[in-house]
């Protein structure tokens, strides 16, 4: 960065947030002729997109449509409608399917961004009309991180659990192919062992592999886009409000380095900067009950709603506060945050309880409608289900990962750390002595095992149907037969996982238009004013329509609002 960007004040475009959609946003209206600056309140780039899956949501998209798929807008557009709860603007629905498949086009063609289709990955209601069984879900290629040089230390660093051993790059391609157990998967995971094990020269920088995946992959091609455009980032530049004249939005209040600073904005500012899942007291005044900010798997300390509360307080209409992206999560003793539960939960000869001892949903289904089940469950018991217990048995250990536990075959209990017993997992001889230990209704669970060991039998789950459908078989054991998400809980010792009601970010906040334009409750636009990401209120509505159904709509709103801040100017 010159000395002269590091004390400019004057903009065309301020981009808030260094997430996927706000650098998206930036590198199109770099390529606009407009002068951008990002912000970023952390020392770390890259957002909660840096830690994600980094798969994007594209309906119709032409990686899919090149491999003989076939899709429209009109058959997505009746999927999001069905699945969104009434809650899904028509508008911007059309909007975002018309959007999405020429955002990701010009961003391979124009940028460092690449994707690969996965074509097995479902869209998560199967039972729904317009829903596909693959091709909408786009997954990162590899990205070889040298190119970015020193940068690289201001990476946000992805969570181990999306790392082959904590620390090797695997794409959800090969995730799905080992998870799944599906043929080879063995000669897989030894094949990246392999390469990152031979690439010497770059292991005696970093643990960390060369390669970047997932969502370390696209915010590392991102950033290294924005490099290439010479557009400046600032990190440690913590967001305070807008600066708002006649009605309109011409910048923003920051503090940097300590010191107050105001950042004129002549053509618009465009708030990437993420939900409110960090700040307990927003949680409280919007989410349901109980709640804790501890229980998110997204970065502390940022995500804390400044963004909301600053387009409240220039009248900006609101939709969906009460709802997140919610995701089941365990917190591992040591680490900074909990790690979100999302494949795991279809392995067979796992099942997740109550504090009665019952199952009260397909643990296979979404990780939102997971979340959602747990509250009513919740609810509905008088508060027994926050947290919730997943229960597996030795056999389940030995093959299979669940959080930080990794399958025993690879790491024995004898190689886990010792305080994680009783704080991350607990242990018993019996089903009735684990119950015991962590609070559960011991008959109640007696009783659901046996219910599951014959569903086991059978094939088919009489409660909750989980296995039935191909989105909860995408992570079922190719292997275990009549239904790869089906298996008994038999062998001791037995095994129990708290699970909290957590998020990957809030789903509610400031109510934008097509354009992406903040707009007040009688639908007019605050000038100068746009949003995007967790900081508006989600286009899908109630809904999670499939894998990258939070970065898709970011990215491609980050795109509409930087084509529609250049045409106004």
């Amino acid at each position: 960065m010159s000395e002269q960007d590091r004390s400019r004040t004057d903009w065309d475009v301020v981009v808030v947030g260094s997430g996927a959609g706000a650098m998206t946003s930036a590198v199109v209206a770099a390529d606009q002729g407009l002068s951008v600056l990002v912000i970023e309140k952390s020392d770390k780039f890259g957002g909660t997109s840096a830690i994600s899956g980094g798969g994007i949501w594209i309906p119709n998209n032409h990686h899919f449509t090149a491999k003989g798929g076939r899709d429209s807008l009109d058959e997505a557009l009746r999927y999001i409608l069905a699945a969104g709860g009434g809650k899904a603007d028509e508008t911007k629905v059309r909007a975002y399917l018309t959007q999405a498949p020429e955002m990701i086009r010009y961003l391979e063609g124009k940028s460092r961004v690449r994707y690969a289709v996965a074509e097995k990955y479902p869209d998560y209601y199967q039972h729904l009309p317009g829903a596909l069984p693959g091709g909408r879900s786009l997954d990162p290629e590899l990205f070889d991180t040298s190119v970015l040089g020193d940068e690289l230390q201001h990476l946000r660093r992805p969570s181990p659990s999306t790392l082959l051993m904590g620390r090797i790059a695997w794409t959800a391609r090969d995730a799905h192919v080992a998870m799944a157990r599906e043929r080879g998967w063995r000669l897989k995971v030894l094949g990246l062992m392999l390469r990152y094990k031979l690439d010497f020269k770059w292991r005696r920088k970093s643990r960390y592999d060369r390669r970047a995946a997932l969502g370390s992959s696209l915010v590392c091609a991102l950033r290294a886009s924005l490099m290439d455009r010479k557009v400046p980032l600032w990190l440690k530049t913590d967001f305070r409000d807008l600066v708002i004249e006649d009605g309109r939005v011409t910048g923003v209040r920051v503090e940097r380095d300590g010191f107050p600073m105001t950042l004129t904005a002549r053509r618009g500012v465009i708030l990437g900067a993420g939900g409110f899942e960090q700040n307990q007291a927003l949680r409280e005044r919007y989410l349901p009950q109980p709640t804790q900010a501890r229980w998110s798997a997204t970065p502390p300390g940022n995500n804390t709603g400044a963004a909301l509360e600053a387009g409240l307080a220039a009248g900006a209409a609101t939709d969906l506060l009460d709802w997140a992206w919610w995701a089941p999560t365990i917190a591992v003793t040591g680490e900074e945050k909990p790690r979100g539960v999302f494949a795991e939960r279809a392995f067979p000869g796992a099942i997740v309880v109550n504090g009665l001892g019952r199952r009260f949903c397909n643990e296979a289904q979404g990780y939102l409608e997971f979340g959602d089940a747990m509250y009513r469950d919740n609810e509905a018991t008088g508060g027994r289900n926050v947290p919730a217990w997943c229960i597996f048995d030795a056999g389940f250990r030995f093959n299979y990962a669940m959080g930080p536990l990794m399958p025993a075959q690879i790491m024995p209990d004898s190689r886990l750390r010792k305080e994680w017993l009783g704080t991350v997992y607990w242990k018993a001889d019996t089903l009735e002595a684990l119950a015991r230990q962590i609070g559960v209704d011991p008959a109640g669970l007696a009783e659901t095992v046996a219910k599951m060991n014959e569903y086991a039998r059978t094939g088919k789950d009489a409660e909750f149907g989980r296995g039935d459908n191909v989105f909860d078989r995408y992570y079922g054991d190719v292997n275990v037969k009549p239904n790869p998400c089906l298996a008994p809980i038999e062998k001791g010792p037995f095994y129990a996982m708290r699970m909290d009601a957590g998020d990957i970010g809030t789903k509610g906040g400031l109510l934008t238009d097509a354009q992406a334009r903040v707009v007040r409750a009688d639908g007019s636009p605050i000038e100068g004013l746009y949003a995007i990401g967790n900081t508006s209120a989600s286009v899908m509505g109630t809904a999670y329509p499939g894998a990258g159904a939070t970065l898709g709509p970011a990215m491609t709103f980050g795109y509409i609002a930087a084509n529609h801040i250049a045409a106004q100017a």
